[in-house]
């Protein structure tokens, strides 16, 4: 079968049974989410995940798709009416979106916003459709030292691409790789950092420590806003329509966002926030009107929006065909596969083509869907966005408990997240990032068994690391990034010192 009738079964499959339900209950939910400020995908992702360990594989991940898809959606609502992003993919929608609102022209910018995730999702989930199936086919010629390879590439670059924390997100990953390490050694039999505690030879739950980091830790971080008077007011929304002048400044904006979001997404580490931004610079570059950008310029939001939601089609990629998640979204989205026993890698597509396909046709139909869902019923978001926020953080932390605790039945694993959220607040306080840390400890365990199965294949030597021509090149780039994320710190507190120093120094008369 070929890749349209793959897809056109997959569509099918979206349409099946419940799937559509679990399509349009994950896209409603995930707006619902995205919108919310603060909590953003992975967030979102792991509150919910344990709501589909009775679905079958395919339905339950159809329905976590959704919520990734709608998220990315919503994050521009509360952006553009609150000034406050849903997720740090959002935060440059905010910068011409909330003026626009201030003008009495958020409906035009809820409503550009809406048609570019459209056209971004698009063009993502065709690079996905034709892209992924021929990426995995090259894939399967990696061994042991590619895989290793590729996966140290993949938390570098997840550590230095983020935007001011290249040393702390490498911080992180050491952290996540030394949690990875709890548990029994699959190789010597011994017992690691489990501190005589039977409930650790198993290692620490990915996904309690996922529902830590990002969901407790986000009830604590929003207890602060309230207790800060931060919680934002909702802006004017005015007609949800754009005016004609409007459609022809974005008619290539869109085109634009999309093609750069789904390049930035295939790269792991980039994901929505790196798109967005390299999207509104290239808008502010072509604009004949750079000087309206920051105070309601409606290429601003048509972009950066554009390729917010492309960047979901590149993401799935390297998650798909190389069983590697290049942002916490998508990380969680691997624990996800793994409960349901699936393992994403380069036979994904020959071993389960009705799941894989099934979840690319659902997100095709989940765009038609959110389209349908943005546009009429934007009022009920936007009072939505008027909860208090004490009820809003109660649920959080009731779904939370809720499902670390069904997990295993196991109040252990309500202890974990409770722990990691308390970590997360403290990380996040520290500006330390999450998404390194939470990738390390999902690949941990993959990363440590490449190693040893390359150096086992050498008979130790360090050699059997760069066999051919892609280990090196990884492993190159690696260096390279990792060589650059510590010295740029030193190289960027010079030039500054430079220039103080220019600017005291007296004027020759």
């Amino acid at each position: 079968m070929d890749t349209i009738g793959y897809l056109a079964s997959g569509i099918a499959t979206a349409f099946s049974g419940w799937n559509f339900a679990y399509v349009v209950i994950g896209a409603f939910v995930g707006t619902w989410i995205g919108m919310l400020p603060g909590l953003g995908p992975a967030t979102g992702i792991a509150l919910l995940l344990p709501l589909t360990y009775g679905l079958d594989p395919t339905g339950g991940m159809i329905m976590l798709c959704g919520i990734y898809f709608g998220s990315m959606y919503g994050g521009s609502i509360s952006s553009i009416l609150l000034n406050t992003p849903g997720d740090v993919s959002s935060v440059i929608t905010m910068l011409d979106g909330n003026p626009m609102a201030r003008k009495g022209r958020g409906g035009a910018a809820l409503f550009c916003s809406a048609v570019a995730s459209f056209i971004g999702g698009t063009v993502g989930l065709i690079g996905l459709t034709f892209l992924a199936e021929p990426i995995a086919r090259f894939a399967l010629r990696f061994g042991p030292a590619e895989y290793f390879a590729l996966m140290t590439f993949a938390l570098v670059a997840t550590a230095t691409l983020l935007q001011g924390a290249a040393v702390k997100g490498l911080i992180a990953i050491v952290l996540g790789l030394m949690v990875a390490t709890v548990g029994i050694d699959l190789q010597s039999g011994a017992a690691r950092f489990t501190m005589g505690s039977p409930d650790l030879f198993d290692g620490v739950s990915l996904i309690a420590v996922i529902i830590g980091l990002f969901g407790i830790s986000e009830v604590f971080t929003n207890i602060q806003e309230i207790m800060a008077r931060r919680w934002g007011k909702v802006a004017t929304v005015g007609r949800l329509w754009m005016e004609a002048s409007e459609w022809a400044r974005c008619r290539f904006s869109f085109l634009r966002g999309s093609v750069i979001g789904f390049l930035v997404g295939v790269v792991p580490g980039a994901g929505g926030a790196v798109a967005t931004l390299l999207a509104y610079a290239a808008e502010r570059r072509a604009s004949r009107h750079p000087e309206e950008f920051g105070k309601g310029a409606i290429e601003g939001v048509a972009g950066p929006e554009a390729a917010n939601n492309a960047s979901v089609g590149g993401a799935l990629i390297p998650l798909f065909t190389l069983g590697l998640p290049g942002s916490s979204a998508t990380a969680i989205l691997l624990g996800a596969l793994m409960i349901f026993g699936i393992q994403p890698g380069p036979r994904l597509f020959a071993e389960s083509p009705d799941l894989v396909w099934g979840i690319i046709g659902s997100l095709y139909v989940a765009n038609i869907v959110l389209v349908i869902l943005n546009v009429p019923f934007i009022g009920i978001f936007v009072r939505m966005l008027t909860m208090p926020g004490a009820p809003l953080n109660a649920i959080i932390l009731l779904l939370a408990i809720t499902g670390a605790y069904s997990l295993n039945s196991n109040v252990f694993d309500v202890q974990v997240a409770l722990l990691f959220g308390v970590a997360g607040f403290l990380l996040r306080k520290a500006g330390v990032p999450l998404a390194p840390f939470v990738l390390a400890v999902a690949l941990g365990g993959n990363l440590e068994q490449s190693l040893r199965q390359a150096l086992s294949l050498s008979d130790g030597d360090p050699a059997g690391l760069v066999p051919g021509g892609i280990a090196a090149l990884f492993l190159g780039l690696s260096g390279i990034l990792v060589l650059v994320a510590t010295l740029a710190p030193a190289f960027r507190a010079t030039a500054r010192r430079r220039t103080e120093t220019a600017k005291t120094r007296p004027q020759p008369r």
